[in-house]
């Protein structure tokens, strides 16, 4: 068979004209739905999601703000070194009130506050409160700068939902966002006193030096926590970081803004043993769990209305064990096994000046008493 002549075996492509009119608009994609069409992507080529973070920024990002410290050391010699410290906050109201965490202030002799490019001005703590790691200040700008963010709430929040953080790592990446998801809830944090700081939100959302005290904001951009710390070989992201819930800082605002501190709820207890079985069994107590009260504060509620403390000692073992006190064993119905759990329990349901039902063992007979709670001295 004769091979084909006179056509080349790879014909060159004739190149395409040149386009004399702007390329079209995308046309956005939707999906039907019983509200009518919803777009997938937008007129920008952005998607639902990507749209929504978009938004979130530009709604929020104004009211997140660098915070900078002047802190005076002693030296070696004793001789006075000031150093800088730097970390986020934002808006709270038009009257100038700044959210941010208290180790982020915490000894400063100077404070200053920065909107972006637009102002940097000297700020005033307001309210501190060092157990929940919460502080407020205020600042005098113009008033076109103070944009408040929307307090959501952290009651209903769910792990693996949408979390949006805004902040300032290192001090010098103003207004940086990042995003990720809800990694846990319910964690506890060792506070700056050392107690205790409960219901606490971690994220995957990156969180390095400098995001303290920025705002942690559902895929609404209502702010949900404070971004607080950092769990970190390295001391830089590793993907744990944690957030104090906005419902806590809602229950200390007030306080904070009006008696700059926080009343926390007391019921007096000064040293008291979490009861085990083993150790309810060698003293011969008729219940395993509870706390045995050792020594009461001087005028604290719970001695005011008549709770006992220890009244001897035994030796077990090598150890000197103070016996005979009352056994807090329920508080608002709620079965109390260690002290933390009082802490926790007082800190998240009550104030000062509520009332609580507390229920005691008393030489093997069950004794209830109304007590009221005191504000804890400082």
């Amino acid at each position: 068979m004769a091979a084909c002549q006179g056509l080349p075996l790879f014909p060159t492509p004739t190149p395409p004209p040149t386009p004399t009119l702007p390329p079209p608009t995308p046309t956005p994609l939707s999906v039907a739905s019983p509200a009518g069409a919803i777009p997938l992507i937008d007129a920008e080529g952005f998607d639902i999601a990507e749209r929504r973070v978009i938004d979130v920024y530009a709604r929020v990002a104004p009211s997140v703000v660098n915070i900078t410290t002047r802190v005076l050391r002693r030296g070696f010699f004793f001789n006075v070194i000031p150093e800088e410290g730097a970390g986020s906050g934002f808006v709270l109201d038009t009257e100038g009130h700044i959210l941010t965490n208290y180790h982020v202030i915490s000894g400063a002799e100077h404070i200053e506050v920065s909107f972006g490019n637009d102002a940097v001005v000297s700020a005033q703590v307001v309210g501190v409160d060092p157990r929940n790691d919460i502080a407020v200040l205020q600042v005098d700008v113009a008033p076109e700068l103070l944009v408040p963010v929307e307090l959501g709430t952290s009651a209903n929040l769910k792990v693996g939902q949408r979390a949006i953080a805004i902040g300032n790592p290192f001090g010098q990446f103003e207004r940086t966002l990042t995003t990720g998801v809800i990694s846990a809830l319910g964690r506890t944090l060792e506070g700056q006193d050392g107690r205790t700081i409960s219901g606490i939100i971690q994220t995957d959302a990156a969180i390095n030096r400098g995001n303290s005290g920025g705002p942690l904001l559902d895929s609404s951009g209502r702010v949900i926590g404070i971004n607080t710390a950092i769990f970190s070989p390295t001391g830089t992201n590793a993907g744990v970081g944690f957030a104090v819930p906005i419902d806590t800082i809602r229950r200390l605002l007030p306080d904070l803004l009006t008696l700059g501190r926080y009343r926390h709820p007391w019921l007096g207890i000064r040293y008291a043993y979490a009861l085990t079985p083993g150790l309810a069994e060698r003293l011969g107590l008729p219940v395993n769990q509870g706390l045995l009260i050792v020594q009461l504060y001087p005028g604290s509620p719970l001695e005011r209305a008549g709770v006992r403390g220890a009244q001897r000692e035994v030796i077990l073992g090598n150890q000197r064990i103070y016996v005979g006190g009352d056994i807090l064993v329920a508080v608002a119905g709620q079965p109390i096994s260690r002290l933390e759990e009082l802490e926790i329990l007082l800190e998240e349901q009550f104030q000062v000046g509520d009332t609580v039902r507390v229920e005691l063992l008393r030489d093997g007979e069950r004794l209830t008493l109304d007590v009221t709670l005191a504000e804890e001295p400082g």
